[in-house]
């Protein structure tokens, strides 16, 4: 049960759709995307191109329904910390714009695996941010992940763990990493090894099969406190 007057995110998961996420298109283009995001999903190979429309076009449709208007009537609104903010950005923390004001929306999105994870915080408090991660533990079965991805307290606690159950921690580990670094904004600009995620108030682990995700899958969900 959520404390009073806490934060609760909205989430939702997607499953693997058509063959290769392959959205419908319009006119030749991927139906429901903004001009940067149109340019950005011509830049990338077919495969990477339809991971990324398929998530765009799900956060879309999520935060049309959240805010009960037409997809077709927001504008894409993401924000940089280094970059600035704006329709012409196709990254950083994701955002839209309704009649040229931004949405009360704090959003986020991850990728795994075919799935996607959505999270939103609605009628956000202003500077109120969010992140959600996906993981999945198979993609953590290589020589090196703890050097390059834990702090050496994580490292500790993961000691003496082996097979499935060390790859489940380590995609924990790592879901609440990103889940942070999305909420903060500053994404792998910092270097994981130096990110402790072992006990932070603001990042809660998603239970097995939450919002509808395959029991396989690890996730987290970081939002701030403080309206970093």
């Amino acid at each position: 049960m959520a404390e009073p007057g806490s934060i609760v995110p909205v989430l939702r998961s997607c499953p693997p759709g058509l063959p290769g996420g392959q959205p419908p298109t319009a006119g030749g283009q991927p139906a429901g995307l903004g001009p940067a995001e149109l340019a950005r999903a011509a830049a990338l190979a077919p495969g990477p191109r339809a991971v990324f429309v398929a998530g765009r076009r799900a956060l879309r449709t999520f935060a049309a329904e959240l805010l009960d208007v037409p997809a077709a009537d927001l504008t894409t609104h993401f924000s940089c910390p280094r970059c600035g903010a704006g329709p012409e950005l196709s990254h950083g923390r994701p955002g839209y714009s309704l009649k040229g004001e931004p949405v009360p929306l704090a959003l986020s999105l991850s990728r795994s695996s075919g799935w996607i994870l959505l999270g939103a915080v609605m009628e956000s408090r202003a500077g109120v941010t969010m992140g959600v991660d996906l993981a999945d533990p198979a993609g953590m079965d290589f020589e090196g992940f703890d050097g390059v991805a834990l702090t050496a307290a994580e490292r500790a606690a993961l000691a003496g763990l082996a097979g499935p159950v060390l790859l489940q921690e380590r995609a924990r580990l790592w879901a609440r990493k990103e889940a942070w670094l999305k909420m903060t904004g500053d994404g792998l600009v910092t270097a994981p090894d130096t990110l402790d995620v072992l006990s932070r108030p603001e990042i809660r682990d998603l239970a097995a099969g939450e919002a509808g995700l395959p029991l396989y899958l690890r996730a987290a969900v970081a939002v701030s406190r403080t309206g970093r």
